[in-house]
Formats: C-alpha cells, sequence, structure tokens
C-alpha cells in the first residue's frame, strides 16, 4: 500500500522524467536536480546448457547519503528486471509503474538475440530504470536500491527471501481488483473521467502503433525493391553506349534515394515505434492502476455498508472504516499527482517524436527531391544545341 508519506512526497517542484527531448534542456540546464545516473550498456550472451541469455551492465553513479558508494555496477538479466517491476506494484498498487520490453518485443519485426533486437532492448531497459530514478516516490524504494547495488548472488538470496505480508497484499489487491469493472458506487468523478480518458486514449494509441508498424512494413518492402531496380540500370547501361551516362546517373540517384530511405527506416524503428508501444504497455498500466483504486474504494463502500446493516459492534466498525478512508484518501492523492506527473510526460513524448519525425520525414522527401532535380538539369539539352545537332548532316 502507498502511504502518506509517498503521497506527501509529490510536490510541484520535483523534477519531470528527462525522457523526452524537452525535458532534457532542461536538465542539462539544471544538472544540480538530479542526484541518480544509470546506465545500461554491455550486452553480454551466456549459453549454457539449460539456456541462453543475455545480461547487461547497469552501471549507477549516485550523491545520495543513503548509499555506501558513489558508484556502483552490476550485471542484470532481463528476469531481474521484471522481478524488480512486480516489486514495484506489489510496494506502491496505486502508483504508475513505467512499462518492460516485452519478453519479445516487435515480435516478427527481428529476430531475437539479433544485433537489433538486443539494442532495442537495452534503450528500453535504460529508459525504464531512469523513468524509476527521476520518480518522487518508487526513486527512494528499497527493491530499487538493492537491484542497483547488490551483486549477482546478493540479489539471488534476497530474491529467496519469498513474498512478505507486503507481497501478499499486493497479490490480493491483483486479484480482486480483476473483478471491479467500474461498479464503484462513490467513485469520485475525477477517476471517473480518468477512466473515460484511458479508455479513448488506449484505442488510439493502439491504432497509431499498427499504423506505424504498417508504415514500416511499406518502407522496407520499398527500401528491398529499390536496392534491386538501381544495379538494373547500371547493367543496362553497358548495352546502350548512345544513353549509357544518363542510365548510369539513373542509377546512381537510385542509389541515394536507397540509402536515404534506409536512414528513414532507422529513424522510424529508433524513434518512433518503441515510443508508441511504450505508451500501449502504459496505458494497460494505468488501467490496472485504476482498478486497484477502485478496488480499495469498493473495500471502504463494503465496511460503509456492513456498518449500516450492523446493530452491533459499530465502534469497531468505525474505527475500520476510518482506516479504510484514509487509504483511500492516500491512494486517490497518490494517483492524482502521479496522473498529473504521466500525463505531462507523455504530452511531452509524443510532441517531441511527432515533431522529429516530421521533420525528419520532411529531410528525406528534400533529399531524394533534390537528387532528382539535379540529374534532370544535367540532363537538359538547350534548344540551340538541338538545333545545332540537327542542321549536322
Amino acid at each position: 500500500d502507498t502511504s502518506l508519506a509517498e503521497v506527501n512526497s509529490f510536490s510541484s517542484s520535483m523534477p519531470i522524467s528527462p525522457s523526452s527531448m524537452i525535458n532534457q534542456y532542461k536538465f542539462e540546464d539544471e544538472p544540480e536536480l538530479r542526484d541518480l545516473f544509470i546506465t545500461v550498456d554491455d550486452p553480454e550472451s551466456h549459453i549454457t546448457a539449460i539456456e541462453t541469455f543475455i545480461t547487461y551492465r547497469v552501471v549507477t553513479k549516485t550523491s545520495r547519503g543513503e548509499f555506501d558508494s558513489s558508484e556502483y555496477e552490476v550485471r542484470r538479466r532481463y528476469q531481474d528486471f521484471l522481478w524488480l517491476k512486480s516489486k514495484l506494484e506489489e510496494a506502491h498498487p496505486t502508483l504508475i509503474i513505467p512499462p518492460l520490453p516485452e519478453k519479445f518485443i516487435m515480435k516478427g519485426m527481428m529476430e531475437r538475440f539479433s544485433d537489433e533486437f538486443i539494442e532495442t532492448r537495452r534503450k528500453a531497459l535504460h529508459k525504464f530504470l531512469n523513468r524509476i530514478a527521476d520518480h518522487p516516490t518508487l526513486t527512494f524504494n528499497e527493491d530499487f536500491k538493492i537491484f542497483l547495488t547488490a551483486q549477482a548472488w546478493e540479489l539471488s538470496s534476497h530474491k529467496k527471501q519469498g513474498p512478505g505480508l507486503l507481497s501478499r497484499m499486493g497479490q490480493t489487491v491483483k486479484a480482486v481488483a480483476s473483478s471491479v469493472r467500474g461498479g464503484v458506487k462513490n467513485r469520485p468523478e475525477m477517476f471517473t473521467e480518468m477512466n473515460h480518458y484511458m479508455e479513448t486514449f488506449s484505442q488510439k494509441i493502439i491504432v497509431l502503433d499498427k499504423i506505424a508498424h504498417r508504415i514500416y512494413k511499406e518502407e522496407r518492402e520499398y527500401f528491398n525493391e529499390m536496392k534491386e531496380y538501381g544495379p538494373i540500370h547500371t547493367l543496362w547501361s553497358a548495352s546502350e553506349e548512345d544513353i549509357a551516362d544518363s542510365l548510369k546517373g539513373v542509377a546512381s540517384c537510385i542509389d541515394k534515394c536507397c540509402k536515404a530511405t534506409e536512414k528513414r527506416m532507422a529513424g522510424l524503428l529508433e524513434n518512433l515505434l518503441p515510443i508508441l508501444h511504450e505508451y500501449v504497455l502504459y496505458s494497460e498500466i494505468l488501467m490496472g492502476v485504476l482498478k486497484r483504486r477502485d478496488q480499495i474504494q469498493g473495500e471502504l463502500d463494503s465496511r460503509v455498508d456492513a456498518l449500516a446493516n450492523k446493530k452491533t459492534e459499530k465502534d469497531l466498525f468505525s474505527e475500520e472504516i476510518g482506516k479504510l478512508e484514509d487509504k483511500v484518501e492516500c491512494a486517490n492523492n497518490a494517483l492524482k499527482a502521479d496522473w498529473d506527473r504521466w500525463k505531462q510526460n507523455m504530452q511531452c513524448d509524443m510532441r517531441s517524436t511527432f515533431t522529429s519525425m516530421a521533420e525528419s520525414s520532411l529531410h528525406y522527401y528534400e533529399e531524394c527531391l533534390a537528387t532528382w532535380e539535379s540529374f534532370l538539369a544535367s540532363q537538359t539539352v538547350h534548344p540551340q544545341v538541338e538545333e545545332d545537332s540537327e542542321d549536322r548532316p
């Protein structure tokens, strides 16, 4: 459960996640706001008789007093990141935990354990840890600290301690929350609006994600065809002496456009697709958080109804209801603060992503247009030259 201390830790003066370009500039201007820097790099393949897996180096630099050292270096595999995410969800059921890349991220677009796949995952894991580090509450989670600092055997030992009371409560919340479908009687209007917003957002972002994947697929098919189209003109020029230079010029233009298309595809794969898919995952996370909030509200409502029908033990029920009211208020405040923060980050990310892709598309088409215009200008035959050629016997 969230505590009152967590709610009070939210403040309008807290830094916003530096995930977007805009916020990155903000932190460059005000570096003193950050005291925890995390880098995920250096992936390594491990092959055993049982499995093949990748580990990543996690380097942490910090000036926080609660850390015993100012720098740590550990290696973590994907399962360790999954463990951290589950522990954060258990400890903070009404906070928005950043999403992790799926087990097979962008399935069908790249092979597992390929360099491209590993690099895509590394970037996603890097973003996951830095989003947590920039969160005003999650950044002080004890399991997060252990994840960043413990050696492999220490982390393994910590995992084997088993779920405590908090973990079991988190699992109970998940189980009960899955049965809540908006039937809460006294849900505040704000959270009803959040539900409606997320339903619409989820539909829109899923459609955008599908369209972006379709665009990338079409670009890849176009690129593959263009790679075959250019060399054909070069071969053709060998048998057409009179127009050999023109054919070679066409082949050169196609080659330049091919390289520009490859760069554009890399931009889609690196900048657009991961952001859109991340927010598809975020939409699922937000819907789960809202359901958990409703479960806490539903628990209070059921106790209030029980008190109304109960003639004895009213004092005991009243005390329990008072605690539940505090719990609901705490959950509401935590979610409201996290909601505002998430929404602001989302808008910055979307604005930055679509602006970047628009600029990239403009540059791509301008580059291709300039290539062909330059070629056409070199092929222009002046009228006087044409007349002279006709007058020759």
